[in-house]
C-alpha cells in the first residue's frame, strides 16, 4: 500500500508539473531577457559623451522614446500598430522598420514594448510585397491601402528582419510569434530579392531588377552591423560577399569622389565597371549624387559596424568625415547643414536632426573627437522635436552614443 500511495503520489507531481509548464515557458518567453538600458561594450577605443552620467544619458533616451511614440506610433485596428510617417496618416516600410527595432530596444522600460511590437509584426504579415511574401509593401495609405506599387524597400526590410533577430533575444521564440524562424525567412528573401548576386551588391529593392536600376546602391542601406548579424542567424556565407562589396564601394566612392570629406552621396550607380555617385534626377531629385536626405544616415549606419565590431575598413573614411564636419561648422553644431556637395560646399540651409544627429555617432570612433561628440549629445537631446524622419533619426543616435545600441 506504502508503495502504491508513493506512486500515486509522483503521478500527481508530475501532472502538475506538466500544467504549470506551459505557464513557465509562457512567462519565460515575454520576460525581456535584456531589458533597458543595456550599457554594451563597444570596440576597444569607442568614445560615449563624457560630460554626463550614464544615467542621465539613459534618462534623456526615455524622454525622446516617449516623446517619438506618442507622436507616431497609432494604432492600426485591433491589435495593430503603424509609425506614422506624414500628417495624410500614411506609413512605409522604412518607419515601420524603425518602430520594430525601437520597440524591442526598448523593452523593459516600456512596459508596453511586446504588445507594440507584436501589433507592427501583424501589420507587416498583412501587407507582403508582391515579389516575396516575406518582404513588406513599402507604402500604405491612411486606410491601410497599399499604394505606389506593393514592392518593397531594402531598408525597411532590412530593419524589419533585424528586429525579429533582437526580439528572439529579448523575448525567445516559444510564444505565439516564432521570432526568430520568421527573422530567419526575412533574411533568406532580403538573399533571394534585395541582392543583386551578380554584384553582391543591396538593391534598392526587389522591385529593382533591370536597367541602371539593378546595379544601383543606396548608401544609406549600407547596415553592416545588420548583415554581420544576418550571416550569424543564418550561417549564410553569402553575407560575407554583400558585406566586403558593401566595404569596397564605400571605400571607391571615398577615394575617387570624397576624399576630403569622407561624404557618400544618396544613391550610387555603377558606370563602365565603376561605381560612381548617381546623376541628377537618378531617382528622387536634383540632389541624388550628393550628400543628402538619404545619405545624411550614413555616419550612423556605417560608424555603428565599426563601434560594434571594431571592422576598420571605413575608419579612414569617417576620420575624415570627422575632420572635415568640424572645420566645416567651426566645431558647432547649429553650424551643420542639411545637404553638402561630396566636394564639402554646403547645398542645405536647415539645422536638420536628420544631419547632425548622425555625426554624433561617427564621433564615437575616437577620443580625438571628445569634445565635439559632447556638443553633439546636448545639441541633440535639447533641439527640438521636428518630424517623423528627423526625430527617429536623432533616437537612434540617441541609442547608439549612449551605449545602449546591441546586436543579436
Amino acid at each position: 500500500m506504502a508503495k502504491q500511495k508513493k506512486a500515486k503520489l509522483m503521478i500527481l507531481l508530475l501532472m502538475m508539473m506538466t500544467l504549470l509548464l506551459p505557464v513557465y515557458s509562457s512567462v519565460h518567453a515575454t520576460a525581456p531577457q535584456k531589458p533597458f538600458p543595456q550599457h554594451s561594450v563597444y570596440a576597444n577605443g569607442v568614445i560615449k559623451p563624457s560630460h554626463v552620467t550614464q544615467a542621465i544619458m539613459d534618462q534623456a533616451v526615455q524622454a525622446k522614446w516617449n516623446a517619438w511614440k506618442s507622436a507616431y506610433l497609432k494604432q492600426a485596428g485591433a491589435g495593430k500598430y503603424i509609425v506614422e510617417y506624414n500628417d495624410q496618416g500614411e506609413t512605409v516600410s522604412e518607419a515601420h522598420g524603425y518602430g520594430m527595432v525601437l520597440a524591442v530596444i526598448m523593452a523593459g522600460y516600456d512596459t508596453n514594448a511586446k504588445a507594440y511590437y507584436d501589433g507592427m509584426y501583424q501589420y507587416y504579415k498583412e501587407h507582403p510585397s508582391e515579389n516575396n511574401p516575406y518582404l513588406m509593401a513599402w507604402k500604405q495609405n491612411s486606410s491601410y491601402q497599399d499604394i505606389e506599387g506593393a514592392n518593397s524597400a531594402t531598408d525597411g526590410d532590412m530593419d524589419i528582419a533585424y528586429s525579429l533577430l533582437l526580439a528572439d533575444k529579448q523575448w525567445g521564440s516559444d510564444g505565439a510569434i516564432p521570432y526568430l524562424q520568421e527573422g530567419i525567412s526575412m533574411i533568406n528573401a532580403i538573399m533571394d530579392n534585395d541582392v543583386n548576386q551578380a554584384e553582391w551588391t543591396l538593391r534598392l529593392g526587389d522591385w529593382a531588377t533591370s536597367g541602371s536600376y539593378n546595379t544601383a546602391t543606396r548608401p544609406s542601406d549600407f547596415m553592416l552591423n545588420h548583415m554581420k548579424a544576418f550571416e550569424a542567424a543564418t550561417g549564410d556565407a553569402r553575407w560575407t560577399n554583400v558585406i566586403n562589396k558593401t566595404y569596397s564601394i564605400i571605400q571607391t566612392i571615398y577615394a575617387n569622389n570624397s576624399a576630403a570629406t569622407g561624404l557618400l552621396p544618396d544613391f550610387v550607380v555603377l558606370k563602365n565597371g565603376v561605381y560612381k555617385p548617381a546623376s541628377a534626377g537618378f531617382l528622387e531629385g536634383p540632389n541624388d549624387g550628393y550628400y543628402y536626405y538619404n545619405a545624411c544616415r550614413t555616419p550612423w549606419r556605417i560608424a555603428t559596424d565599426y563601434i560594434v565590431s571594431g571592422d576598420t575598413r571605413a575608419l579612414n573614411l569617417l576620420t575624415n568625415l570627422n575632420s572635415y564636419i568640424q572645420t566645416k561648422t567651426t566645431n558647432k553644431p547649429q553650424n551643420i547643414r542639411d545637404g553638402y556637395k561630396l566636394s564639402g560646399s554646403t547645398l542645405g540651409s536647415y539645422n536638420s536632426g536628420a544631419f547632425y544627429a548622425p555625426f554624433g555617432v561617427s564621433a564615437m570612433t575616437s577620443s580625438v573627437n571628445q569634445a565635439w561628440l559632447n556638443k553633439l549629445w546636448d545639441h541633440t537631446v535639447n533641439s527640438a522635436p521636428e518630424l517623423y524622419y528627423e526625430d527617429s533619426i536623432r533616437l537612434f543616435s540617441m541609442l547608439v552614443m549612449s551605449g545602449n545600441w546591441w546586436t543579436p
